[in-house]
């Protein structure tokens, strides 16, 4: 697959956002928002590496808003289907870059959703490679939360991303998580999670997810358990679910 370079490169100063603190632009996202919650929903990007703690953070914040409700939206469920390769094949498709996911549907999605229409997400096997037949409706709630390793390189994507974040966490860590999560849940040997590391994961994080993270409004450090990152941005989004008069 060919690489595209153009959501990579460099942010020098006042070319995305100013040089402004995470919780000044949380806040300025926040309040851009109309009072009424029934107007169109605040996007929330979680981003960072595999196994970086993203779904650490999507937890502890979809937790301090209960009971409102919101929409988690998975960017690795829009993985293309490859039922129509080997096995072979499957395991040698490149997932971690930006061409073996259907973007395009995900951004469709994120569209409907923000002009009040409910959608049907797509589910996926990892340990097949391909959608389950099934979908999973989705409805427009207040706070729409989307994760994925890549979404802050798509320019789309960050487009219609109300507040960025990015969970940053040590490369080992990040390995010996997907090891775990990989060999448990998804009944990989440890050769095959190596290999595929080696061959796909370290590079396309290098080129792609690492450079996303100038593009993020408020880093999340130490693997997702920054307790005062979380709260704070808690705290924002509590606004836009319960102004205050």
């Amino acid at each position: 697959m060919e690489a595209n370079d153009r959501d990579v490169e460099i942010q020098r100063p006042g070319e995305d956002h100013p040089p402004k603190s995470g919780a000044d632009r949380v806040a300025e996202a926040v309040e851009a928002r109309a009072p009424d919650t029934g107007e169109r929903p605040l996007f929330v990007g979680v981003a960072g590496g595999s196994g970086s703690g993203k779904s650490t953070v999507v937890e502890r914040i979809m937790g301090g808003l209960a009971p409102h409700p919101v929409t988690l939206i998975h960017h690795d469920a829009y993985y293309f289907d490859y039922g129509h390769l080997s096995i072979e094949e499957r395991a040698a498709v490149n997932f971690d870059h930006p061409d073996s996911l259907e973007t395009a549907l995900l951004i469709g999605h994120l569209d409907a959703l923000a002009g009040g229409d409910p959608v049907d997400l797509p589910l996926y096997d990892f340990k097949t490679h391909t959608r389950m037949d099934r979908r999973q409706p989705a409805a427009p709630t207040p706070v729409v939360i989307v994760d994925g390793i890549l979404i802050l390189a798509d320019r789309e994507i960050r487009e219609r991303l109300d507040i960025k974040i990015f969970v940053d966490t040590d490369s080992d860590v990040r390995f010996i998580r997907r090891l775990g999560r990989d060999m448990e849940h998804r009944g990989r040997s440890l050769e095959s999670v190596v290999q595929q590391y080696e061959r796909t994961v370290r590079p396309m994080h290098l080129k792609f997810v690492e450079p996303s993270k100038r593009y993020a409004d408020v880093i999340v450090p130490v693997g997702g358990t920054n307790e005062v990152a979380i709260d704070m941005l808690v705290t924002k989004l509590r606004e836009v679910l319960s102004p205050v008069p």
